[in-house]
């Protein structure tokens, strides 16, 4: 039996669709802010600070990925 090395090739890189990606994911990211927001009145006070500092990392990665979003929309142009 003749084993046959497969050659690897990447994918080409499509980025048109990747402002509509980044979009879905600020959605998502903001509604898992929500939901944790949601959840703190039933929180130990332990698990209020991990929600909290969860939120403000999510908000952080909203703003990135904004960024992102603009640099895709102005390299589509």
């Amino acid at each position: 039996m003749k084993v046959t090395k497969q050659q690897n090739q990447p994918n080409p890189d499509d980025r048109s669709d990747n402002v509509e990606k980044l979009q879905h994911k600020v959605q998502d990211t903001i509604e898992n802010m929500e939901e944790a927001h949601e959840t703190m009145q039933f929180a130990s006070s332990e698990e209020k600070e991990k929600i909290i500092e969860k939120n403000r990392r999510r908000e952080e990665a909203i703003s990135g990925m904004r960024e992102e979003i603009k640099d895709e929309a102005r390299d589509q142009q």
